[in-house]
């Protein structure tokens, strides 16, 4: 089929396909960030980088996570206002249901994580970073909190990572294997 008789009707709206872009390059980000000050820690990091990009690497994984939430938030309004294209081909009732677990989890891991982040950041009286704002702690300082939603925050980071596997192992599936056109419909080429 060339490019001119493509059928618009099986992919999503270019609005939802931007907004999935955008968040697959932030969760990227966000992921290596996160994981490389996870696992140096604060002065492992100052150690390997230095104190100036340490902190531009926290300031950073702070701005991601709130650019996230906020994004996840345009992608539900974007999904009741354009809803989901039907498929080109119908996929098996197995596949269908795989994947609407995995997208399911996916957004709710989106929401959740940054908001466990949020509030591990505030209850451990750090600030919360929004490019170089301070926007306002969702809980007051209790560090022992603290320490528990950052190790969840962590392993949310992990949980997404392999939803994540996941979605782009299917992704990689239907345009390589099956070739049954269900990478069109998110994809932002002609």
């Amino acid at each position: 089929m060339g490019h001119q008789g493509l059928d618009q009707s099986v992919r999503y709206h270019l609005s939802q396909r931007l907004v999935h872009w955008v968040m697959a390059a932030l969760v990227l980000a966000a992921l290596i960030m996160g994981m490389t000050l996870g696992l140096l820690g604060f002065e492992g990091a100052v150690d390997a980088f230095g104190l100036e990009i340490t902190n531009l690497l926290y300031i950073s994984h702070k701005t991601v996570g709130v650019l996230l939430l906020a994004l996840i938030c345009v992608r539900v309004v974007l999904r009741l206002a354009f809803g989901s294209p039907p498929y080109a081909t119908p996929l098996p009732a197995l596949q269908r249901q795989v994947s609407r677990v995995v997208h399911a989890l996916l957004y709710v891991m989106l929401i959740i994580m940054p908001l466990l982040g949020w509030g591990a950041t505030a209850s451990g009286d750090f600030p919360i970073n929004f490019f170089h704002w301070e926007l306002p702690p969702i809980l007051s300082r209790n560090p022992p909190l603290s320490e528990q939603l950052f190790f969840w925050h962590a392993v949310s980071a992990w949980v997404i990572l392999g939803l994540v596997s996941l979605h782009v192992a299917g992704a990689v599936y239907h345009w390589r294997i099956r070739r049954d056109g269900v990478v069109r419909r998110m994809s932002l080429l002609p």
